[in-house]
């Protein structure tokens, strides 16, 4: 006996009736945060973005996931395409989904980072209009983490502040970069240094 559910359709009927379009649908995107040397001599990877929205200014790498591949798989396709490097593994920072967080539609976004002990030597592609390694300066405490990003006259910050239940970081300051990397990239330097 198939099950019915109140208004007495199988799963069967009500997937025929079912329209996605009746529900807004947000855009999902993916990061890398790639940092690369010890605990006390980190870098960190960034592009410039070479289009809108924050034309010219730094990023993570990473861009919109496409409907055959999960958002790990976009998050390496889109590192891979912006700076030329190939990480395998990655781990989760986590699900960045405020309200806002673009300016060009309902985005949500799911960031991973890893740690390359190597150097790395990435290459613009795709998007960016440049790729390089920062010289990452932080302060982590139990509720902040400010930082100062610096590669020859580029010179980028943040602080953002966790919270304690879990809900998403806070951006008290942002020079510099994309979108709400700053929270990203905090997060991401909690998650490596903890």
């Amino acid at each position: 006996m198939e099950l019915r559910d109140k208004n007495g359709l199988t799963e069967a009927e009500f997937l025929a009736s079912y329209s996605p379009k009746d529900y807004p649908r947000p855009s999902l995107t993916a990061d890398a945060v790639i940092f690369t040397g010890s605990k006390d001599a980190l870098r960190l990877l960034l592009i410039k973005r070479g289009g809108h929205p924050y034309l010219g200014c730094c990023a993570l790498p990473g861009g919109f996931v496409n409907p055959d591949e999960t958002v790990e798989q976009a998050a390496r396709r889109e590192l891979n395409e912006e700076t030329g490097l190939n990480e395998p593994k990655m781990s989760l920072v986590g699900v960045y989904s405020k309200p806002g967080r673009d300016p060009r539609t309902w985005v949500v976004s799911t960031a991973f980072y890893a740690n390359l002990e190597n150097g790395v030597n990435p290459t613009a592609g795709d998007d960016a209009s440049d790729a390089k390694l920062f010289s990452l300066e932080y302060n982590l405490e139990s509720d902040t983490c400010a930082f100062t990003l610096t590669n020859g006259e580029d010179k980028l910050s943040g602080k953002a502040k966790y919270s304690p239940d879990g809900m998403p970081t806070e951006i008290i300051e942002s020079h510099g970069l994309a979108f709400d990397h700053v929270a990203i990239i905090a997060d991401a330097i909690k998650k490596l240094v903890a």
